[in-house]
């Protein structure tokens, strides 16, 4: 007796998880990146974010998508008494290829509808249109603080953004028109009393050693690091996945607040005009950077 092993199409496995993340609004990342936050006691703010910023569902991923199984490959097969590998039969390798035929319109029919919902969640761009990014780039360029948007494909932008005024409300990092982003870099929330929290959940990857947990925990770089994992087995299988960028920067708070609570390595650095917190991060950052301020003066 026989059976089929499942066989690492095109990278089909990498492509799963990259496109369940798209689905799930899990597709926005930082690059190499320098960001830093000043927070005064008259309430007065500036914040920029300059280096990468990675949209997964992008150019060559999602054309991946649309056309990883459009060409016919069998699984390998194993006895099932001994379970060792051995080469199918050409009867088997025509059952298989019976099956596949068989499911051609229901695959063709979910690529369909998974396009269209990521066309939903990038504000109705088409991500398999290879002008997307560009298309994104300007849409970003128009809204105020992003002094420079430029597409340097397979998903990934370099921008320059800065933000400067008073703390009237909270703060989120990025805001992005028509696309939603369920785990902002960097969060600033007002609370009463003259305090501020900040927190920088896309600065983090997975918890602990498991990338899985990235993706059940909503945090989307450890999440990442999975698909760029699958990624380097779809290249050595001969699929393509697209460079995936490394998570790698420095968030940094200035204030000349009272500092009331953070998790940076060192504390406060500064003297009495400005304290400064600094955050190294990158994949290894299991906890997202977070600060309670006092500003009232």
């Amino acid at each position: 007796m026989s059976q089929s092993t499942p066989s690492k199409r095109n990278g089909a496995v990498s492509l799963l998880l990259a496109l369940s993340m798209m689905l799930t609004g899990c597709f926005v990342t930082p690059g190499q990146f320098d960001s830093t936050l000043t927070l005064n006691r008259d309430e007065s703010f500036s914040f920029s974010y300059e280096g990468e910023i990675f949209f997964l569902g992008l150019s060559q991923l999602a054309m991946m998508g649309s056309n990883s199984e459009e060409t016919f490959e069998a699984d390998g097969c194993f006895d099932e008494d001994t379970y060792e590998d051995r080469e199918c039969t050409a009867a088997e390798i025509a059952e298989q290829e019976a099956e596949w035929q068989a499911g051609a319109e229901e695959r063709r029919l979910k690529r369909e509808q998974e396009a269209k919902q990521m066309a939903q969640m990038m504000g109705g761009i088409d991500p398999t249109d290879p002008e997307a990014g560009n298309e994104l780039a300007q849409k970003l360029a128009r809204q105020r603080g992003w002094e420079s948007v430029e597409y340097a494909g397979d998903g990934l932008f370099n921008v320059r953004y800065a933000v400067s005024g008073r703390l009237t409300h909270d703060l989120t990092f990025p805001v992005l028109e028509g696309v939603p982003v369920p785990s902002p870099f960097v969060q600033v929330i007002l609370r009463d009393e003259g305090k501020v929290r900040v927190n920088a959940p896309g600065f983090a990857a997975s918890e602990g050693n498991n990338p899985m947990s990235g993706l059940m925990m909503g945090g989307m770089a450890g999440g990442m690091a999975a698909a760029m994992s699958e990624g380097a087995n779809a290249e050595e299988s001969g699929g393509a996945m697209p460079g995936v960028p490394m998570m790698d920067g420095t968030f940094r708070i200035i204030t000349n607040g009272s500092i009331l609570a953070n998790n940076t390595d060192e504390g406060p650095v500064g003297g009495v005009s400005a304290q400064t917190l600094t955050w190294n991060v990158s994949l290894k950052t299991a906890a997202a950077p977070t600060a309670l301020i006092h500003l009232a003066q």
